[in-house]
């Protein structure tokens, strides 16, 4: 029965989701207030998100703030081979919160459970059964956490068991701010350390992502021997997060190093002059884990958690795709490109197909979605998608986006061959240094007076 030790003020962010636990917190120090009214409170609140969201943590939250017992389990404990081992748990674990009530159980995963029923290992029976045997307002509250509600049984679901939902998303841009000064405590930071400017580079991290991006910046800084976290340490943790540890010793021969800077040269190009897409943060050619080199992009924060993206912008993604390819063909030849582009050419390919068969924008295909036609998913991808169209059908998509990729080809190609000058600096400067910087990269373009592609 272990206490907490934490509130809601060491939980940043996830304002809205403390707001509807702070009434389970209220009924827990104050119950007569909800009873002399006939009110119940949930019996059962579930968590829903993506890991690592900070739901464990909302939960001790819950239980540090009403100052009560946190009993806490993983789900995975009550699944066991031999029948009855776990529902003893089950049992154990809820005999000892109803001799400490009012307090919390909080069972973690609780989707792990999600196959029982009917295996002879029932525990969401005995979760049900479990729940239902509070009478009246016992004080006995469960919290469960989950990233897969869809696949819980309907019965845990049901009114005066997990009757309420609170989700626990990813944070925004102002939220990962105070997250990071959060988990900034205690570590000594430079003057120069901007959590503006991280928040907007660490866009989809969770708040353990952003634990996680300070620790190896002051695991860096210690290594470098520094007094202080710099924001060079920050943004070269944020890349070992993203891509991998630089390979600083690997042997690279001088042409494909050439060819490397050319190949994201490329592509940072054709992006930086499209309009409405996102802008470049930082390009590098140096060595990373799987990754290779990178090209990095900071994507606007209302597009993807949005999930809305504009004709005009899918084909200038198109273009910015094909940008490492052309570069090669400019400067090395048709007959010596290489076949770094080749998933390049997948993401074009898949991105033009989506827009002709699923989002309406192809003008002889019209409104109508096709070749969404199921199949057996356990044939492979391949043998699931079934094609619900016919032949004739399937020559017209196949031109419309055969059409899409070389209109996005020749947009970039005109980019690349009207700004060759910009081509040939950003290269040379990436094989000097390895690495160039958003601001510095926009300085080429401000010295060398470009203009936005005009269609």
């Amino acid at each position: 029965m272990p206490e907490t030790g934490v509130t809601f003020a060491d939980v940043a962010e996830a304002d809205q989701a403390k707001l509807e636990l702070q009434e389970v917190v209220d009924f827990l120090k104050n119950p007569v207030k909800y009873t002399a009214l006939g009110a119940k409170i949930p019996k059962g609140c579930l968590l829903v998100g993506p890991p690592c969201t900070g739901k464990t943590l909302l939960a001790r939250a819950v239980a540090g703030e009403a100052g009560v017992p946190f009993f806490s389990s993983a789900a995975s404990e009550f699944v066991e081979l031999f029948v009855g081992v776990g529902a003893s748990r089950v049992r154990d674990l809820f005999d000892k919160a109803k001799s400490k009530a009012p307090c919390i159980v909080f069972i973690d995963e609780i989707d792990a459970v999600r196959r029982q029923r009917g295996a002879g290992l029932d525990t969401v029976s005995l979760f049900s059964t479990e729940m239902d045997g509070f009478y009246g307002n016992s004080g006995v509250i469960v919290l469960a956490a989950t990233n897969r509600p869809d696949v819980l049984d309907a019965a845990l679901l049901t009114p005066g068991r997990f009757d309420r939902q609170v989700t626990v998303d990813r944070p925004e841009v102002a939220g990962r701010v105070k997250i990071l000064q959060v988990h900034s405590r205690g570590k000594a930071l430079a003057k120069d350390v901007d959590f503006g400017k991280i928040a907007r580079r660490t866009l989809g991290f969770t708040g353990a992502d952003l634990q996680n991006l300070m620790n190896e910046a002051a695991i860096l800084a210690a290594r470098r021997e520094l007094k202080e976290i710099n924001k060079d340490e920050i943004s070269d943790a944020l890349e070992r997060i993203i891509a991998g540890p630089e390979m600083k010793n690997a042997v690279v021969s001088d042409e494909k190093e050439k060819l490397v800077a050319y190949h994201e040269a490329g592509r940072a190009l054709v992006g930086a002059l499209m309009p409405e897409y996102d802008p470049v943060a930082k390009i590098s050619i140096i060595p990373r884990g799987q990754a290779g080199v990178l090209t990095l992009f900071a994507p606007s924060e209302e597009r993807l958690e949005s999930g809305l993206y504009s004709r005009s912008y899918l084909e200038n993604q198109m273009a910015v795709t094909h940008g490492g390819r052309i570069a090669e063909e400019v400067i090395f030849g048709k007959e010596n490109v290489t076949t770094g582009a080749s998933n390049d050419f997948m993401r074009v390919s898949w991105v033009a197909r989506q827009m002709v068969e699923r989002f309406g924008f192809s003008k002889k295909i019209g409104q109508v979605a096709i070749g969404g036609g199921g199949g057996n998913p356990f044939l492979g991808p391949q043998m699931s998608l079934q094609k619900d169209y016919s032949m004739e059908t399937a020559d017209v998509v196949d031109a419309e986006v055969r059409d899409l990729v070389e209109t996005a080809y020749s947009r970039a190609k005109q980019i690349i061959t009207t700004h060759i000058d910009i081509l040939h600096k950003l290269a040379q400067l990436l094989i000097e240094k390895g690495t160039v910087d958003g601001e510095e990269f926009m300085s080429l373009f401000i010295d060398g007076k470009a203009e936005l592609y005009v269609s």
